[in-house]
């Protein structure tokens, strides 16, 4: 049990963890320094409050969150799911570009020829007869050697870690458009539900298992914490020395000027790894939300999966990454969260979902609920600029 729980945590931060993560915390350390650590913290803060009220909802009452969304609201769960197949459709066409380019940094390779063999590497996780058990080893694996490698640039780039620890609890600038950015890049859209629906196909549920469900939870952000910390520490000695990063590949630039040609290395497997293991938790994740609402998706769940792949790697290597179709998913992805967990927290209390036994924390409800605000708002700003870009 506890590999699988593992495995699920680390399901869910490597999909986390996608060329985009890398992006954005190098643009952001870039720009708030040393008190981004700040920002890092209260979302950690906050993803463990959304994960602990997701997980512990799904996980007790043995259903994908499609269906308890269907119970508490008919019909919400059916554009749940489609929301969440979109989205994961036009993320995962950036996860395989990110995967291209990952090989083009290591070895030169053509970007169509990346984008391929990456697809392949995915794929082969799904033919394999138990692929639940070899996608948690795999992304254990890179997991690991992501962080690894990261701290290997914090030891080149030694940062100013006591000035770092300090503007984690007394920051010289709060950004909380930062915070709640990072929020919607960690538990937003399909991710917090890639390790909830791992634990589910792996018969984790129940109120018996409510502990270990939770600790999974926490494993989940403490993976995903962890890496963006040490990620941002690697940046952040690159800044400290004044040298500026290139804006059209800010984490690129990072790891170049941090350790030369060995860094710009690592990021190429980083970055490889890292859009790899997106590539296979937004597959899996977004055809989970699928498989109980279509008999012919769970009778043949492996081949939609790797048709969702085949499908990312399709049109990036016939059209690119769609800019308009990437907006367009970013804003309905934004509303993902606050739906979905506003059902969750409607579910909470509901005896014919959570059960007779089961009583959710009064304290994971309120503070949920205050979650639930937070991301709506900020949903309504991502398609307030939609409308006006259409305008």
């Amino acid at each position: 049990m506890l590999s699988v729980l593992l495995g699920a945590a680390f399901l869910m931060a490597t999909s986390a963890i996608g060329p985009g993560f890398l992006t954005q915390t190098a643009v952001f350390t870039d720009k708030l320094k040393a008190a981004f650590a700040f920002a890092i913290l209260a979302s950690i803060l906050i993803d463990v409050v959304v994960q602990l009220n997701i997980w512990r909802i799904l996980g007790v009452s043995g259903m994908r969150a499609q269906d308890v969304a269907n119970r508490v609201i008919p019909g919400l769960g059916y554009f749940l799911a489609f929301a969440v197949a979109l989205g994961g459709l036009v993320f995962n066409i950036g996860n395989i570009a990110g995967a291209a380019l990952g090989m083009n940094v290591l070895f030169g390779a053509p970007l169509a020829l990346g984008a391929i063999f990456s697809a392949g590497v995915a794929i082969l996780i799904f033919l394999n007869k138990e692929m639940g058990k070899t996608m948690d080893t795999f992304t254990k694996i890179l997991g690991f050697l992501m962080i690894a490698l990261v701290c290997f640039m914090v030891f080149k780039t030694q940062p100013p870690v006591a000035l770092a620890l300090k503007e984690s609890i007394l920051p010289s600038t709060v950004d909380w458009m930062t915070v709640l950015t990072l929020v919607g890049g960690t538990v937003g859209g399909y991710i917090t539900f890639s390790g909830a629906h791992r634990i589910i196909d792996a018969g984790i549920t129940g109120v018996d298992k409510v502990r270990q469900i939770s600790f999974g939870s926490v494993q989940g952000i403490a993976i995903t914490g962890i890496m963006r910390f040490l990620l941002f520490l690697a940046i952040l000695g690159v800044v400290a020395m004044g040298k500026p990063l290139d804006p059209s590949n800010p984490p690129a630039s990072a790891f170049q000027i941090g350790a030369g040609m060995i860094g710009y290395k690592i990021f190429g497997v980083v970055l490889w790894a890292a859009a790899v293991t997106s590539v296979a938790g937004a597959s899996y994740t977004s055809i989970s939300f699928l498989q109980t609402l279509f008999r012919v998706v769970k009778t043949h769940q492996r081949w939609w999966i790797i048709g969702f792949i085949v499908a990312s790697t399709t049109i990036f290597t016939t059209l690119g990454r769609p800019v308009n179709l990437l907006i367009f998913a970013g804003s309905i992805n934004g509303l993902i969260l606050p739906l979905s967990l506003l059902s969750m927290l409607l579910a909470a209390h509901r005896k014919d979902i959570v059960g007779e036994l089961y009583r959710h924390p009064r304290f994971l409800t309120a503070s949920g609920y205050v979650m639930v605000a937070f991301t709506a708002w900020m949903g309504w700003q991502s398609l307030s600029k939609i409308v006006d870009l259409i305008r």
